[in-house]
Formats: C-alpha cells, sequence, structure tokens
C-alpha cells in the first residue's frame, strides 16, 4: 500500500452518509452511493471509513486562493466585472481523462506542496479585507469538499458575500438540496448528452447531472432561487460536432427556458489526452450560430478571445449590453435595462455601485521590474507572491509599448488576462526583495502549480506532460 501523505492524515466529520452493518458506511454525497468498509476510501479517494464514521480528507485543504473575475467561472449574466475569490479543493467526483487540474483533482497526484490550509474564518476574512464579494468554488470540482464549502459558504453569507458553485454536477439530490440553502450562483458544466461520453471519459453517468440541472432550475421558479448559466466544453474529437453542440441547446430549450446563458468553451489538451489540437474556432462559432437560431437567446464562447461572441446584446435590437475583452467586462445598461429599447435585461446587478479601478495610479521609482510575455492561445496568468503587498503592473505590446493604464493589486495571488488586443505582455513592478512568482493559465479555470520558469520552453498548448504513477 502506498504510503499517505501529509494532507491525506487528518479527517474532518463527513456529511450526508449513513452506517451499514460491519462497520461499513454508505456515502449519499454523490451518485456512486460508495459502500466504504473501515480504513477505505471511496472511488473519489478523499472520503474515507475511519472506525465506522466517513470523514472527509480535504476539509479546509486547497490549493492557494486566487483573486478573479467573474467571467472566469463562465458566469456572464450575474455581475459582470466583479472580483471573485476562487478557492479549488484537491480531489474530484470524476476522472476526466482530459481534465486540465488533474495536478490537483486527482488523488494519486496532488503532492503536499500544492496543498494549502484554511479555515472557514480565513476564507470569509480575507475576502473581506480585500474588498471582494463573492467566493468561488472552482478549479476541480467543489463537490467533494462539501463539508468545508457548506460551512464557508454559510459563514461568507453571514458577512454578506454571495457564492458561486462552478462544478460539473455529479452530485446527489441530498446534496444539492444542502447547496440551494447557501449558493447563489450556479455555473454548472454538462460535458456532453451522450452517457457513452460520460461512461467512457469521465467514470461518471449523464442522466444524475440532467436531474441535477433541473433540480437548481426548478429551485428557482417563483423568482427567488439561485442564478444558473450552463457551459459545454468541447474536446476536440469527442463531441465537437454540431449534431452534438445541437444536442445540448435542445435539451436547455425543452427542459429549462430560451433565457439561460449558454457558453461553448474552447478545450485544450491535457492530461491523457493530448494528442490533439484544441478546439477549432470556426466550429464554436457555428454552435453559437445555430443555438441562437434555434431559440437560445444568449449564447457565448468560452476561451475564445477577439470576437463578438463574449459580449451580452439585447435580443430585440441588438444594442450592445457588455463588451468583454479576455475576463474585463464593461457594462452599458441603464438601471438593468437596455439602453436603446428599455428592455429589461436579465443581467442581474446585486449591488448598486460599481467598483472602479482607480485611475492615474504611479509606480514607485525604486521597485523592481520584471516582464513576461504572453505565449500563443495563452492571454492570462497568475501573479502568486509568499506574503500579501503591494504590486504594480502595466500590460505591454510587442515592442514593449505601454498598452492601458497601470492596474494594481495586494492579493497574494491574484489573475491577469489581456484585455487589449495590443497587449503581447505584462510588466510587473515590486519590491526587490520579493520572491514574485508567474503561472500561465492555459483557459478559464485553469489552475497551474508550475510557474513559467518551470514550463518555459514547453507547449503552448499542454501545460504538463502526464506521467501515470505505476502500482497505486
Amino acid at each position: 500500500m502506498a504510503r499517505k501523505k501529509q494532507w491525506q492524515l487528518e479527517g474532518h466529520p463527513a456529511r450526508l452518509w449513513r452506517p451499514l452493518a460491519d462497520g461499513a458506511v454508505r456515502c449519499e454525497l454523490c451518485p456512486r452511493s460508495c459502500k466504504i468498509i473501515p480504513g477505505r476510501t471511496g472511488v473519489c479517494r478523499m472520503r474515507r471509513n475511519e472506525n465506522g464514521s466517513l470523514v472527509s480528507l480535504n476539509y479546509g485543504k486547497s490549493v492557494p486562493m486566487t483573486q478573479e473575475s467573474i467571467e472566469t467561472e463562465a458566469v456572464y449574466h450575474y455581475a459582470p466585472g466583479e472580483k471573485i475569490l476562487s478557492l479549488g479543493n484537491i480531489g474530484c467526483m470524476l476522472n476526466c481523462d482530459f481534465c486540465q487540474n488533474w495536478t490537483t483533482s486527482q488523488a494519486r497526484y496532488v503532492q503536499d506542496d500544492n496543498v494549502m490550509y484554511y479555515s472557514p474564518e480565513d476564507v470569509v476574512n480575507y475576502a473581506l479585507k480585500h474588498d471582494i464579494r463573492v467566493l468561488s468554488w472552482t478549479y476541480n470540482d467543489p463537490v467533494v469538499w462539501h463539508e468545508f464549502v457548506m460551512e464557508t459558504a454559510k459563514l461568507g453569507r453571514q458577512h454578506g458575500l454571495k457564492n458561486l458553485y462552478k462544478s460539473a454536477f455529479y452530485i446527489s439530490e441530498k446534496g444539492i438540496d444542502e447547496l440551494l440553502g447557501v449558493m447563489d450562483i450556479f455555473s454548472i458544466s454538462l460535458k456532453s448528452m451522450q452517457d457513452s461520453f460520460y461512461r467512457k471519459h469521465t467514470g461518471g453517468r449523464l442522466q444524475p447531472i440532467l436531474d441535477g440541472i433541473k433540480q437548481v432550475y426548478d429551485a428557482r421558479k417563483g423568482g427567488n432561487g439561485p442564478h444558473l448559466e450552463i457551459s459545454n466544453l468541447c474536446v476536440t474529437g469527442r463531441n465537437d460536432s454540431l449534431t452534438e453542440s445541437r444536442k445540448v441547446s435542445d435539451w436547455m430549450l425543452n427542459h429549462l427556458d430560451e433565457e439561460i446563458p449558454l457558453h461553448y468553451v474552447r478545450f485544450h489538451p491535457d492530461y491523457r489526452y493530448t494528442d490533439v489540437e484544441r478546439t477549432s474556432i470556426p466550429f464554436l462559432e457555428q454552435a453559437r450560430v445555430n443555438a441562437l437560431a434555434d431559440g437560445m437567446r444568449y449564447v457565448y464562447l468560452g476561451n475564445v478571445y477577439g470576437t463578438d461572441s463574449a459580449n451580452s446584446y439585447c435580443p430585440d435590437c441588438q444594442t450592445q449590453w457588455v463588451k468583454r475583452n479576455g475576463l474585463v467586462a464593461h457594462s452599458f445598461l441603464k438601471d438593468g435595462s437596455c439602453p436603446n429599447c428599455g428592455k429589461r435585461s436579465p443581467i442581474v446587478l446585486p449591488w448598486e455601485d460599481k467598483k472602479l479601478r482607480p485611475e492615474g495610479i504611479s509606480i514607485p521609482s525604486e521597485l523592481s521590474c520584471s516582464t513576461h510575455m504572453f505565449r500563443g492561445a495563452i492571454q492570462a496568468c497568475h501573479i502568486e507572491q509568499d506574503e500579501e503587498s503591494t504590486l504594480y503592473y502595466q500590460f505591454i505590446s510587442a515592442s514593449g509599448e505601454p498598452v492601458g493604464e497601470v492596474g494594481v493589486n495586494g492579493c497574494s495571488r491574484f489573475m491577469l488576462s489581456k484585455s487589449d488586443d495590443r497587449a503581447a505582455g505584462i510588466r510587473l513592478y515590486h519590491s526587490a526583495n520579493r520572491d514574485i512568482r508567474l503561472f500561465e493559465v492555459y483557459d478559464r479555470a485553469h489552475f497551474p502549480v508550475m510557474n513559467s520558469e518551470q514550463t518555459r520552453g514547453t507547449s503552448e498548448d499542454v501545460p504538463i506532460t502526464f506521467h501515470p504513477l505505476q502500482g497505486r
């Protein structure tokens, strides 16, 4: 048996389980309903039977908290441009062979060096300190982090924070019932309308996910339920056909409604599936055209830059409501309505104030400067520092000329994304004694664990080469 890693040693009492005979337990968190005997874990490897009681092995264990924008999570109709605090656990209920976060989603590959330890109070206090109003449960998949998510989300709500749940949604009806009590936003990834796709490539099944989406949708009846958006990752050679993309929009039209935003998302090769290219942009654009023609009102493309497919338009008069470039959004709505025809927009604006980025920032002359140039399709990066301090940044052109205004951020880890077609790189200004690390973000919701110094010279399409572990 493999030696336990440090993060696997301590468990936390789990929710949603029941005892069975002979000390076994039945986990009721996901549709598998694993029967777990003493000393063993379920399929997810994150829930263990300890002497007849089920414990969670990843409570409070996470990749570093990261400040991003809400568009990162395929959420376009809720507080455009809003800052979020993204939190990603270790482990996952699924085992997608194309997972972009496999180094932390698959338990056997999780390294102690990549695991942080947080309490619910740590998370909420950090968000409040940095003026962040949305907690985003994301990256790997928050389902298997249920205990920590529930407790932290509840505490966050008590302090006026909103909660966003970004998930492939392989979760039980009981689990969803609990989430509905604390979540404000659901961004659900519907990977395919083929059960065979789920069974072969993810280790899951389709129907529980469809049932879960419908459960969230039904909770919206009466107007007081959570916000909902759906995304479909179009994987090259797997589900990137117009027939497949149409099945997603058809299902939404028949079981949800035409107002729910749909995102067709571009895939990059990763994990066990790297001998292909990124998803074809012309295919994605045609999938969007088809869905709109069939009756969907709001269809977007994810991980595609430099097109109108990320913008929001009035379906009646085609006036632009929100302009998005990268992960930066600018709203033109007037009191939540179209500035031209007055149609009420479904885009949720939960706060009356708009937190504006400060202007006229001057960079202190004593700071050191480091430069990073973007590669190929990579449009964003994470900046990380060991201790919180004020960092200044400036996007630059290929020739080194400044693009846009100087920005500033004091978080320990935060995302920067190109928001101008002229931007080809970024300059960071920081104290000379600070250890500043930059991580290339290949696509939204990708959490890189190797910094740019380690990945220099690697493919701009495949972040880390996968090497299978033997005998584990």
